[in-house]
């Protein structure tokens, strides 16, 4: 029997509690204290999700020779050009005020030089080296900030609870709130807000190899698409190029060795112990992270992989101390798995790790649904075709904060909590409930083909033979989801039925994935077709724009705006 929800009643409702959740939360209560705000998360709020994994830093024009300019030239060119550029602007410019918030009012330390001022180091794809950091934990050290200051404010928290469907109001005029399910108790919870943020984080662990937390399973994006939202540029997923290869039967496999390794000098190594990129980029080691994931793919194809199939990455040469000294962190990570990355050689591979794409938002973070915002990875648009190492922490604050400020400002001109649709209501709980005392012994082997089939055809390199084959099985691993089940009995911490519900999320954002990739007939960015390896004019550059349409998904184009560059013309010459 489904139970009925327990109703909770705020103001503010986050979804979320990485960097753009928290930093939501404490700019609502900065802009209007007395909003009831509450975050509600997957697992324990601080503890959980991507933002804390972060390692490499932070992008940020602050040194003398850089400009916002630059850095905008750099995120777009970067993006090929598929980027909202105004929202792009927004990010290099609310970037240098929120850096100095989490130093002078949130308490981070960020690695100086001797001089006193913000050290920056070099990343991939960038024309200055402008990412500030703490060593190679900078997540950590922004996320413990963050918690303190959320911590000493009024802000409710709802931990251990998991969103399940965004339910409209039973007037049509927006968003009424979220259901969510209390894990720790089995029941579900219908919270009405007035404004809810989604910032779930995205999480591609539908790839074989991959680097968010186990937790992530697109929750966020799913039950946008189920609630008829548009998501922009769902082709381009990241794949890092040097995710840990620790062997079969461990989850570190994966686990990123950050971009400042390659900055600072690091070499890629084939199974022959010879450097390579040089093969296919001037860049070498420093070319942007889909050109230096396709070398290693192809190195991989040539039959020049190393023992586990990846290649090697080596820091040797720089100085075994001064590597220790600069990544203490994955010094630390690597020797726990029987590997020295200060003096040896690392196997790695490229592993997927951030999603471009997701929820089309405005400036002010609202979405096209009135009451529902998104900020950090669950939004598509800043990032365009690939994002630089740097900017994805620098996205999450920045935006978290503008849609802090929004949401306040929004709810000084409205009163009422809307009354949720009772029918939405009812589909939700059935979808999440419903499942329950069915057979679930699939489930693993579900998992395992949807790994197969994301790594294998829609993956760094695609064709459309791949892609039709992913399709077809893509459709045919959610009506599998949809056949299985979870045990019945005590729905405390049921991490069988967590496991159906995080397949269910991650079986509809592939299908949405795999049917923009099939959708965009060039290579751009992150989406590498080989059967199209030309990219198409950029003049007339065009994104993807995925719905959920009955039991499919409808797939349409639409022109990028060049409001401030055009291809060919260069924001820092204009500047000038």
């Amino acid at each position: 029997m489904t139970p009925r929800p327990r109703v909770v009643d705020t103001d503010i409702l986050i979804l979320g509690s990485g960097g753009a959740g928290l930093f939501a939360a404490l700019h609502a209560k900065k802009a209007a204290p007395d909003l009831e705000v509450t975050v509600a998360v997957k697992g324990l709020l601080g503890k959980c999700g991507c933002t804390r994994m972060v390692q490499g830093g932070y992008n940020v024009a602050l040194a003398p020779g850089d400009s916002v300019e630059r850095h905008f030239m750099d995120t777009i060119e970067g993006g090929k050009w598929l980027n909202d550029q105004d929202l792009a602007w927004t990010l290099v410019t609310e970037a240098q005020i929120r850096i100095r918030e989490l130093e002078s009012e949130l308490g981070c330390f960020f690695d100086r030089n001797p001089d006193g001022t913000v050290h920056q180091k070099a990343f991939a794809g960038q024309t200055f080296d402008r990412t500030v950091h703490k060593g190679d934990l900078t997540g950590i050290e922004i996320i413990n900030r963050l918690m303190e200051q959320v911590f000493a404010r009024d802000v409710r928290r709802l931990e251990d609870h998991r969103a399940l469907d965004l339910i409209p109001a039973a007037d049509g005029s927006g968003l009424a709130g979220v259901l969510m399910l209390d894990m720790r108790s089995g029941e579900p919870v219908l919270v009405r807000a007035r404004a809810t943020l989604l910032a779930t984080g995205g999480g591609p662990t539908m790839y074989r190899y991959h680097t968010p937390s186990g937790d992530k399973s697109c929750d966020g994006l799913a039950m946008a698409l189920r609630a008829g939202l548009p998501l922009r540029d769902m082709e381009m997923v990241q794949f890092h190029p040097t995710g840990l290869l620790a062997g079969p039967g461990t989850r570190m496999t994966g686990t990123v060795l950050e971009e400042g390794l390659r900055g600072a000098g690091g070499w890629l190594l084939d199974g022959g112990g010879e450097r390579f990129m040089h093969l296919y980029d001037p860049r070498q080691e420093r070319a942007t992270r889909d050109i230096v994931s396709r070398s290693i793919i192809r190195r991989i194809r040539d039959g020049q992989a190393t023992e586990n199939g990846g290649v090697y990455i080596s820091m040797g040469h720089l100085g075994p101390d001064n590597v220790r000294r600069a990544f203490k962190g994955m010094v630390e990570r690597c020797a726990d798995c029987g590997f020295d990355l200060a003096a040896g050689r690392v196997e790695v591979i490229p592993t997927a790790h951030y999603m471009m794409g997701g929820v089309a938002f405005r400036g002010d973070c609202s979405t096209e649904l009135p009451g529902l915002y998104a900020a950090g990875e669950d939004t598509g648009g800043v990032h365009g075709a690939n994002r630089l190492g740097g900017n994805g922490v620098a996205n999450s604050t920045v935006f978290g904060g503008v849609a802090g400020k929004a949401m306040a400002k929004a709810l000084a001109m409205r009163s009422a909590l809307p009354d949720p649709d009772a029918a939405a209501v009812e589909r939700g709980l059935a979808r999440a409930f419903g499942p329950l005392g069915r057979p679930h012994r699939e489930l693993g082997a579900i998992r395992e083909a949807l790994y197969e089939t994301m790594w294998d055809d829609v993956g760094v390199l695609r064709d459309a033979q791949g892609l039709a084959s992913a399709e077809a099985r893509l459709a045919e691993l959610s009506e599998a989801v949809e056949r299985s089940g979870a045990p019945d009995g005590d729905r405390r911490y049921d991490l069988t039925w967590m496991d159906r519900l995080n397949l269910e999320s991650l079986v509809l954002v592939s299908r949405a994935v795999c049917a923009a990739a099939i959708a965009r007939v060039d290579s751009r960015g992150a989406h590498f077709r080989e059967d199209f390896p030309e990219t198409s004019d950029l003049a007339t550059s065009r994104y993807t724009v995925v719905r959920q349409a009955g039991d499919g998904l409808d797939v349409s184009t639409e022109p990028v705006a060049f409001t401030r560059a055009r291809p060919g013309q260069s924001l820092i010459d204009q500047a000038a």
